[in-house]
């Protein structure tokens, strides 16, 4: 039996994102952990404050959002980067909507949360799906970088409410990755969607990262490691490459995509 390859057409089909693997899910929680240290960087420790925060990482969201929509085929750098820089704004974002406008931890969560199922929806009734394995069209990579960026905003929301609610940063942490292993469970042992559970995994991921970066950088005092910000930053960023070097990925494949034997 000849290798298993793809044809010219069935390239063609091949998503713009990274199939969902573990590995797909290490790299995730790590960049939203990098998203909360680096997004704090900017806006606490170089002091340029939220808005001015949120005005360069949305900016450079944009510029990586229009690389990757016009790139050709999948790149595992370009499309973990325009993750981190989707985190990274969603962090600034958040607390800026979340402390400086004053709605709070709460009335900011159920906001953003209405923004991704709004996000959802809209992409659902324009394209009939909203499954990651076919975004492959600019049209279904736009609803997918918007539909993440919401869901990066509001992950960092809710991580900040469960810290501050009495949970702490390690209970916090601990809440959102036993969720994560409840949807784990219901991905092998039931019939709940997949798509689904992507959506509700992707999202909680993020409050696991916000709670984690928390737990590095903070003081003792506050039940954090008193890393610094730009240490814990630099050492995420490196734990990514590695990860994109070592571990594989490969694009998603949509579902009309067939090997060739």
């Amino acid at each position: 039996m000849k290798p298993m390859t793809l044809t010219a057409d069935n390239k063609a089909l091949l998503s713009k994102v990274p199939e969902v693997t573990l590995t797909f899910w290490i790299i995730k929680i790590a960049a939203t952990t990098l998203g909360e240290t680096g997004g704090d960087t900017v806006s606490m420790t170089m002091n340029l404050g939220y808005l001015v925060s949120t005005l360069i990482f949305a900016s450079l969201l944009v510029v990586f959002v229009i690389w990757q929509v016009s790139a050709k085929r999948f790149h595992p750098f370009l499309y973990w980067t325009t993750i981190i820089a989707s985190t990274t704004a969603g962090t600034t974002m958040a607390d800026f909507a979340d402390r400086s406008l004053g709605i709070g931890y709460a009335g900011g969560s159920i906001l953003l949360l209405a923004c991704v199922l709004a996000s959802l929806a809209v992409w659902y009734v324009t394209m009939g799906t909203i499954a990651v394995e076919t975004v492959r069209s600019p049209k279904a990579e736009i609803f997918y970088w918007i539909t993440i960026t919401f869901s990066q905003t509001l992950g960092t929301a809710l991580g900040d409410w469960a810290a501050d609610s009495g949970l702490g940063f390690g209970g916090g942490a601990g809440v959102f990755g036993i969720a994560l292993l409840v949807l784990l469970a219901l991905y092998w042992w039931t019939h709940v969607s997949h798509v689904v559970l992507f959506w509700l995994a992707f999202i909680l991921t993020r409050p696991l990262g916000a709670t984690l970066g928390d737990l590095f950088d903070k003081p003792v005092a506050q039940g954090g490691f008193d890393v610094s910000r730009p240490l814990a930053s630099a050492i995420l960023a490196v734990f990514i490459v590695l990860c994109i070097l070592v571990l594989p990925q490969r694009a998603g494949r949509h579902p009309g995509v067939v090997a060739d034997t």
